[in-house]
């Protein structure tokens, strides 16, 4: 009995699994060198399990009462450490046909809940009308609370193209629940979106940020530069409105590219000694334009990473509202064979001023409330952008 406890509070080396999870991070292993409980805590919960195997009134399996276990000390964490059992573990590491296309939809547990992040531009999500912190309570009319863990509400998503899915959501201010059907499409994964705004103001729209960005990016930009005289150019807009991601090493670098020197963002750990720092290198892409940066509740993670460097260097002025809070870094822990795995929260993301925005989120400079519109005409909040830049009145209200 004791051996197969001591499986629970062992940790083995990490894994990389996908986009669910993050690279493994040493911090792992040197827990695992620590005591995980004294022997009275663990008497203690082999002395409960014992009584409940011998006095229950049904027959139970053990194997199950060590996964209720492993779940009950995971409710006592943040909302995005869970438990794989073995059978989904296992299925985690071979590759499997989910189908080509999905919803385009960034999504969190929250509370048990599945809550939405962002739909991502030009996908079924964002045509259906789907809106950040709308809450997903049942898919095809399978209930999400049941999909346990996350990665079986994210396998319900994919499918061949062109097929549907009735999502049940609630959205603040409605009275009741909204049924919305959503189309699978192929996701355009490397798109950076550019215009100008007459003759003087580039307009960046990135909607994703992932391993595909900075190629997109910097083509895009190197095509408004051709567009825009030097001498004309009052600035640039960036738009991280609705953008998701968990690319931290992508969002290094797309901040990098505002950046001449300085941190960029610290990923840290329980101890001191575990911290990661990730710095910027000489080299503006814009020479040194003037940027405003356009945030609001789908603006997270990997996003939030690059509008707070930008906005503790004063390399740019953020407008919109506050961002969702996404500021964690979650690690795959093996539990052993056929035992499992964790999911587990092992660090927080910190801006060059040692703000921590995970659950918080990063408050706009400059404060609009608007959801994202429809069309540029109608949209006020790049519309005080554009006017920030011609007045030349950066600093912040």
């Amino acid at each position: 009995m004791r051996k197969i406890i001591l499986i629970l509070l062992s940790v083995a080396p990490c894994l990389t699994l996908g986009s669910v999870m993050t690279r493994p991070h040493a911090m792992i292993e040197a827990r695992a060198q620590e005591p995980a409980a004294n022997t009275k805590e663990l008497d203690r919960f082999i002395t409960a399990l014992e009584r409940i195997q011998a006095g229950y009134v049904d027959r139970l399996n053990q194997s199950e009462l060590i996964d209720a276990a492993i779940k009950g000390m995971l409710r006592v964490l943040d909302s995005q450490s869970e438990y794989f059992d073995w059978k989904l573990f296992r299925d985690m590491q071979v590759t499997h046909s989910l189908g080509p296309a999905g919803l385009g939809i960034d999504t969190i547990r929250d509370k048990g809940r599945v809550k939405v992040i962002a739909p991502i531009d030009d996908t079924g999500a964002a045509r259906a009308g789907i809106r950040p912190n709308d809450i997903i309570t049942h898919i095809d009319g399978i209930p999400v609370e049941g999909l346990t863990p996350h990665l079986r509400f994210f396998e319900k998503t994919r499918g061949e193209v062109d097929t549907t899915v009735r999502l049940t959501i609630l959205r603040e201010g409605e009275d009741k629940p909204l049924e919305l059907t959503l189309v699978r499409k192929m996701l355009r994964l490397n798109s950076v979106w550019v215009h100008r705004d007459g003759d003087d103001i580039g307009y960046i729209r990135i909607p994703l940020i992932n391993e595909w960005t900075m190629q997109a990016f910097g083509k895009a930009v190197r095509e408004l530069a051709s567009e825009l005289t030097a001498d004309k150019l009052k600035g640039y807009v960036l738009d991280l409105r609705n953008t998701a991601s968990t690319e931290v090493d992508s969002a290094v670098a797309l901040a990098d590219a505002f950046l001449e020197e300085g941190e960029i963002v610290s990923i840290r750990g329980r101890t001191s000694e575990q911290v990661e720092h990730f710095n910027a290198h000489p080299g503006d892409i814009t020479n040194g334009k003037p940027l405003v940066v356009l945030i609001n509740g789908g603006t997270a993670s990997a996003a939030e990473i690059v509008a707070g460097a930008l906005q503790d260097h004063k390399r740019a002025i953020l407008v919109g509202t506050r961002s969702f809070g996404r500021g964690s870094r979650q690690t795959i822990v093996p539990l052993g064979t056929r035992s499992g795995a964790l999911r587990l929260t092992t660090g927080r993301y910190f801006t060059p001023a040692g703000r921590s925005f995970d659950g918080t989120g990063l408050v706009p400079d400059i404060e609009i409330q608007q959801d994202v519109p429809a069309n540029r005409e109608d949209d006020k909040v790049l519309t005080a952008a554009y006017d920030l830049l011609r007045g030349k009145d950066l600093a912040p209200k």
